[in-house]
């Protein structure tokens, strides 16, 4: 009881880190398709400057969970992984230091470096990561001993590379209409109209991943074994559906809130269908590291449930206050101050 508990915290966690860091991720990719001078390009550092590595503390505490809940999981999943989720390291370090570092120097080459740094800091980090989870969901070929038989390439096949685009895009949908909430003038009209512009791209790479779900995985198996997931599917569809009906409106913090809806219900829906398994083995389903072969003992699910009840809702009312002093409008005396990006 305790691991399942635990695995579904696992997914909310990751589910989370989607939602905030999806955004910046998003953000930052568009960013040469919208922004036409520097002062545009600082519109987009200082729209997610006060707010990324805050969003970041959550891909550390998914891991962290990862670590200290499933340590089987952990030590076969970054063995297994171990390249794209090295590459994604490399690209996070750059797009901090792009955020640090482009401001510093009064130079077109020296900023156009970090602008650059700061694209692919955002676009390999959604790619990765799709590529990654979609694997997942589909499984890898890892022996009874956890070790992985295939190299990157391996992970480079039509499943994983759907979900690589599906993250892109969802991301890049997401940030749009972060942008639109926060810029002003030709920027944020360029941002609402790149949101319309993805948003059929986002439907039907949602249906083909939806189909191709139904090949490559078991997770429609799992779902009519347990109907009562089929409300994770529900939410993405909805999610997505209300998005479009919002930014139509021009409710633009509903559609961002029918997004992020979106992407909870998607991550739910991939991850649940390979319940009881953590991680699939593609060789031999005996292989897989499940729930209850890949858990840390009771006792320590016991004491880190207890720390997770204290400690989360801290974090949780700490970043909402975060939310509540910065996420405004930007304006050009903001950007002037010596604190902008």
């Amino acid at each position: 009881m305790l691991a399942t508990i635990w695995f579904l915290l696992w997914i909310l966690l990751w589910a989370v880190y989607f939602i905030l860091d999806g955004f910046d991720l998003g953000a930052g990719t568009l960013l040469p398709f919208l922004a036409r001078n520097d002062m545009e390009k600082r519109y987009i550092y200082n729209a997610s400057g006060p707010f990324w590595d805050g969003n970041e503390v959550w891909l550390i505490t998914a891991g962290g969970v990862t670590f200290a809940a499933f340590p089987v999981a952990y030590a076969t999943m970054f063995s297994a992984l171990y390249a794209p989720l090295l590459i994604l390291l490399f690209a996070l370090i750059f797009r901090a230091a792009a955020f640090e570092f482009r401001n510093k120097v009064h130079c077109d080459r020296w900023r156009s470096f970090w602008d650059l740094c700061l694209v692919l800091g955002n676009f390999l980090p959604a790619l990765l990561l799709g590529v990654a989870f979609a694997n997942l969901f589909r499984g890898i070929p890892i022996d009874a001993d956890g070790v992985y038989h295939g190299t990157i390439l391996t992970l480079l096949n039509p499943y994983g590379l759907a979900g690589g685009v599906l993250f892109v895009l969802m991301f890049a949908f997401h940030g749009a209409l972060w942008l639109e909430i926060r810029t002003m003038g030709d920027l944020r009209d360029r941002a609402r109209r790149a949101a319309f512009a993805i948003w059929p791209l986002l439907l039907s790479m949602t249906l083909l991943f939806i189909a191709l779900t139904a090949m490559y995985t078991n997770t429609f198996n799992t779902f009519r074994s347990h109907p009562v997931m089929y409300v994770a599917l529900v939410l993405a569809v909805a999610g997505l559906i209300a998005a479009r009906l919002t930014l139509g409106n021009g409710a633009m913090l509903a559609a961002w809130l029918s997004s992020a809806l979106f992407i909870l219900g998607a991550t739910f829906f991939g991850a649940l269908g390979m319940y009881p398994n953590l991680i699939i083995s593609s060789i031999d389903p005996a292989y897989s590291v499940t729930v209850t072969n890949g858990a840390s003992s009771p006792l320590t699910l016991m004491i880190m449930l207890g720390v997770a009840l204290v400690a989360v809702p801290v974090v949780i009312l700490y970043q909402l206050w975060v939310y509540f002093a910065f996420a405004r409008r930007l304006s050009p005396e903001e950007l002037a101050s010596d604190h902008a990006y």
